[in-house]
């Protein structure tokens, strides 16, 4: 499995990221800080669920992001806002490529997949794990890519 195309997702976002300059979000949306901290995170469970594909290891894997908005704030506080979340983001999403360009034939794995994409995807099932990559790649950053990009005033 190739990673150029999530590569190439994963740069579009980062230059959104640091052109900066967003405003607040509107009532009861994700401010750009929590929007980068969620995606840092997924890339955490991500990278999680690659290296049990590598290592043989069954995985279930679950992007929740209502459930983890308390987790995300946390993040948030932690990493010193954008520019910390920014960073980690960056160090995640080279980690999870690295591991894509490492899967092969392993890519093949399924791996019981739990996505809520609000209206746009809903997927519980046991999906190859390169299949959920693809979904990553093509559904979730985009999202979140047109999510920061409503943030621009």
């Amino acid at each position: 499995m190739d990673s150029g195309r999530l590569r190439q997702t994963y740069d579009e976002l980062l230059a959104e990221i640091d052109a900066g300059g967003f405003g607040p979000p509107p009532e009861g949306q994700l401010s750009a800080e929590q929007i980068v901290a969620h995606l840092a995170a997924n890339d955490e469970l991500m990278c999680e669920a690659s290296e049990a594909v590598l290592a043989g290891s069954p995985f279930a894997y679950y992007d929740l992001e209502t459930i983890h908005r308390p987790q995300v704030d946390a993040l948030v506080v932690e990493c010193g806002g954008l520019d910390g979340v920014a960073a980690l983001f960056r160090a995640t999403s080279q980690k999870l490529c690295a591991l894509t360009d490492r899967l092969g034939l392993a890519a093949e794995t399924p791996v019981e997949t739990h996505l809520r994409e609000g209206y746009d995807l809903n997927v519980d099932d046991s999906l190859p794990w390169g299949r959920t990559l693809d979904l990553h790649t093509t559904v979730h950053l985009p999202k979140h890519l047109a999510q920061l990009r409503l943030l621009r005033p």
